[in-house]
């Protein structure tokens, strides 16, 4: 795939001639708003492609979660969607990352924030979810596109389309249904159902049980903490962690904890508010800094709850004319931030995918079925190595954070805080380069230390790349 990286205004020779309006009459039905689901129709407007977009919540920035952050993978993709300028506006850059002993005192602290603006030339965003999410509503070029207060209780495929019941009776007619709606997805689930109905054994019980859950959070958002300074802070303890985050108004915390025993969907607990007040009393007295503990910002949160953390990578994405984005079909742990971008990454790549292909079909004939199987396929074949990766990558993280062992413990405290101080920035600057963006919107080139992938063969480029034997933390993404 070729890059397209010059000024605005260029547009028309970077399409070419060759590519024109797609099928008239061709359209996607996008179930699930949230992150991916609300840029999934950024995108799809980008590319001309008709959508509309189910969202079960009745406000499409529901004040649920904490925070979220973005990488400059990610805010290249929201550039290229003209987001980026505005989203800015609503993060403000930390002053440094920091990991603590269990009593609080510090065992290492560097400059995350500066090494990624170095490397990249791209800022990494941090926001309450629901301002992001908002910022993306707010910013659609359509807002008619986006349907919100239903869900989609039944789906029926044929050879010629994809129709979907709602919960207030209604129908939407498409062409292909993108599953945006998350690790307890329903599409996924209307997936396998089809797949099991017409290919008996396609879809196995391993790879139904593929998201498994080893952690748990207890998460939420509450006004600054007057002590704490405007910082990422990963408090270590034996089989939990701390990760407490400032902004100007708001301090965001996640406790994560080890649980005894994997399990699956068909296994999990139903949390209630209760289990997160009983989670919440049993640390209230641990440190997170050196002068607060875990009841300072407790006491004044605004909204709190206790989640799992699943993780996994399903091997099968796609059946028919369904096919699963985001959380629905790959899910890391949230300690280094990567799912929301992992799920724009996916997107535009399909976006890519689907306005290439519909490309070859202008204004009459739509792809046929077979066609998008081979675009799904192609689509699943790309992501699945990055994603795996990405997964072992986040997973790391959290042992480490929450000492998951002798080995996680003596790297948390006596290899990490002596390895280099750009070093973990350049380790998720292997990551950040290897990421997919949309290849039919131009986009401004950025100088930054590491070079994206798709520059790498630029003669005039040299390309930076980490060398993970200067880190205790091996990073798994290497080449």
């Amino acid at each position: 795939m070729g890059d397209i990286s010059h000024e605005k205004g260029s547009a028309t020779s970077l399409r070419g001639p060759n590519v024109q309006s797609p099928p008239k009459g061709f359209k996607v039905i996008v179930a699930g708003g949230g992150v991916t689901g609300l840029t999934a129709s950024h995108m799809l407007s980008k590319a001309g492609i008709d959508h509309i977009v189910i969202e079960r919540n009745s406000d499409p920035a529901p004040a649920t979660g904490a925070s979220i952050a973005i990488y400059p993978h990610g805010s290249r993709i929201l550039e290229q969607l003209g987001l980026l300028e505005e989203l800015q506006k609503l993060s403000t850059p930390m002053e440094r990352l920091v990991h603590r002993r269990p009593d609080g005192s510090e065992v290492l602290e560097n400059d995350y924030w500066g090494e990624i603006r170095k490397n990249h030339a791209y800022e990494l965003l941090f926001f309450e979810r629901r301002e992001f999410l908002q910022s993306l509503y707010d910013q659609l070029p359509d807002k008619s596109k986006i349907v919100t207060g239903k869900k989609v209780v039944e789906v029926l495929e044929s050879h010629d389309g994809v129709s979907v019941l709602l919960s207030d009776g209604s129908r939407e007619e498409g062409d292909v249904l993108i599953g945006c709606d998350g690790i307890h997805s329903l599409v996924r689930q209307h997936m396998w159902d089809q797949a099991d109905t017409i290919s008996p054994g396609l879809i196995s019980i391993s790879e139904k049980k593929t998201m498994m859950t080893s952690w748990t959070c207890l998460l939420g958002m509450g006004p600054r903490e007057p002590a704490l300074r405007s910082e990422l802070s990963a408090v270590h303890n034996e089989g939990y962690s701390f990760l407490i985050g400032t902004q100007p108004h708001r301090t965001f915390f996640f406790v994560f904890f080890r649980v005894d025993k994997p399990y699956s969907q068909y296994t999990r607990p139903r949390w209630t508010q209760k289990d997160a007040d009983d989670a919440a009393a049993r640390i209230m007295d641990r440190p997170v800094s050196e002068n607060v503990v875990f009841g300072d910002i407790w006491r004044r949160r605004h909204r709190a709850t206790m989640v799992d953390i699943e993780e996994g990578v399903l091997t099968r994405w796609f059946f028919n004319r369904t096919v699963l984005v985001g959380d629905a079909c790959h899910k890391v742990t949230p300690n280094i931030a990567l799912g929301g971008n992992s799920g724009m990454e996916s997107m535009a790549l399909l976006t890519n995918l689907l306005h290439r292909t519909l490309a070859a079909h202008p204004n009459s004939a739509k792809p046929s079925r077979a066609t998008l199987t081979k675009v799904f396929q192609e689509y699943q074949d790309r992501r699945i190595p990055r994603m795996r990766k990405i997964v072992e990558f986040s997973n790391l993280i959290t042992r480490v954070q929450a000492w998951d062992g002798f080995a996680m413990k003596a790297t948390a405290l006596y290899v990490l805080p002596y390895q280099s101080r750009t070093a973990l920035g350049q380790q998720i600057g292997e990551v950040i380069r290897d990421a997919e963006k949309l290849d039919f919107v131009p986009i401004k080139p950025r100088p930054g230390r590491i070079t994206w992938k798709e520059h790498e063969d630029a003669p005039d480029k040299v390309v930076a790349r980490s060398k993970s034997s200067s880190s205790g933390l091996h990073l798994v993404y290497s080449q």
